[in-house]
């Protein structure tokens, strides 16, 4: 049986193709829609280019037909877009976009029949099966969380595959792996006696292990000492970290791009990112300069690169303070500190680029960022999906996760979930039970 998708405005926004992901139904977009896509085109976000992007899609489909009567998609469904008047809802629903949406559903409902209304926005599929209407969250794009690759785990292997290991540096361990699953091997007969090592090409092999210490920061711990791994390896491109405040996740990563950009010389740039959602609105429109805006923005990377140069000892070039030796690394030109609304358009290299936060952006902008990735350039993806800002998006639908799904298993990607977190016990308290 047909049915009929009634799209709300944030799943165009969340995916800008999302008109195409519902096979040979009908997907119904209400004119208030077509209207909210125009007032969001004019931001310099992330917001405005999916609303371009998603305008540019139906606009595409306007030039094969009417999108009143309907235009078919290569999907093989259609594509309309409802003028009118919608259903007179109850008058505890205030007059705004959100319910006018509404209400051409309920309407096509009692006309037509078999809609399902599709919204990213929990209050709005809370509202519409209390008028009545199926409602559906969109989760083409979602990951079962619960189930999602961690990048390591622990097995047993007998004595004498352990001795074996250490001799030879390499052995093919039972049952199956993903290419760079990163292993914790236990002597079934000694469980204190264990081997890390790394699943390449059907083998378990040692770690490379070419640095104990990056920039005064040593691991302390077994999830920390694979990070490092991926970290220095060049031919791993992508790397994920996820775990909670406090696991040291992105102090690894600049960590790590600071060894690779100032210390191997492997890379041109240190490109460090984050998404500016917290911040509330487009930063184009506050107040001073770009580094005025963005230096709230800033300050948590600031104080990571305060603890590293401080660690480190490398930054007594430039002067006696630490704002003034971090000052230095950034007028060496080889550490860049941006928004992503800034980078959206820019090939990225032979660059190391950190984006943080990265469980605050969409499936289709993390696309976005790593197909931008130049010849030579390596990109690490920090977060964690229990802290998420971006009201429309969740622990299994946010870019983040999306991304570790699709990648796992392949030999450019490495993914790391630290469960230990290295801050102070009442920090490290509060993470756990706040």
């Amino acid at each position: 049986m047909i049915k009929n998708f009634v799209l709300d405005t944030n799943v165009l926004i969340h995916d800008p193709a999302s008109i195409f992901s519902f096979g040979d139904n009908n997907v119904i977009l209400p004119i208030t829609v077509i209207e909210e896509l125009d007032g969001l085109k004019k931001f310099h976000d992330e917001r405005g280019k999916s609303a371009r992007s998603a305008s540019r899609r139906i606009d595409g489909l306007r030039k094969r037909g009417s999108l009143v009567q309907g235009v078919k998609s290569r999907e093989g469904g259609t594509v309309k877009v409802l003028i009118g008047s919608g259903e007179k809802l109850p008058d505890s629903f205030a007059s705004k976009a959100d319910n006018t949406i509404l209400s051409f559903a309920v309407h096509l409902n009692k006309t037509a029949g078999g809609v399902v209304f599709i919204s990213k926005d929990i209050n709005m599929r809370i509202k519409a099966q209390v008028l009545g209407l199926e409602t559906e969250d969109y989760d083409t794009m979602k990951v079962n969380f619960s189930e999602l690759y961690n990048g390591w785990r622990e097995i047993e292997m007998s004595p004498e595959g352990i001795n074996k290991f250490y001799s030879d540096g390499v052995i093919v361990p039972e049952g199956e792996f993903l290419e760079n699953e990163y292993l914790i091997m236990k002597n079934a007969a000694d469980p204190k006696q264990t081997a890390l090592a790394r699943f390449k090409k059907g083998k378990a092999v040692k770690l490379l292990q070419p640095k104990s210490m990056l920039w005064g920061v040593k691991p302390l711990n077994v999830q920390q000492t694979f990070a490092i791994e991926s970290l220095m390896d060049d031919k791993i491109k992508l790397v994920a970290f996820i775990g909670i405040a406090g696991t040291g996740k992105t102090l690894l990563a600049l960590a790590g791009g600071l060894s690779k950009v100032f210390d191997d010389n492997a890379y041109r740039k240190l490109l460090i990112s984050r998404p500016v959602i917290a911040m509330g609105k487009d930063i184009g429109y506050l107040p001073g300069t770009k580094e005025e805006k963005l230096a709230p923005w800033m300050r948590a990377i600031y104080d990571n690169l305060e603890f590293l140069v401080s660690a480190s000892g490398k930054g007594e070039m430039g002067g006696e303070d630490l704002e003034s030796q971090v000052d230095w690394l950034f007028s060496s030109g080889k550490i860049e500190v941006e928004a992503l609304t800034y980078i959206r358009g820019r090939s990225i290299p032979k660059q190391f680029m950190i984006v943080d936060e990265a469980q605050n952006l969409t499936p289709h902008e993390l696309k976005t960022i790593v197909s931008r990735a130049g010849e030579d350039t390596k990109i690490v993806l920090t977060g964690d999906p229990y802290q998420i800002d971006n009201p429309y998006l969740d622990a299994s639908s946010n870019g983040l996760t999306y991304i570790i799904e699709r990648f796992k298993g392949q030999e450019v990607f490495s993914s790391m979930t630290f469960v230990t977190s290295e801050r102070s016990p009442l920090a490290r308290l509060a993470a756990e039970l706040l």
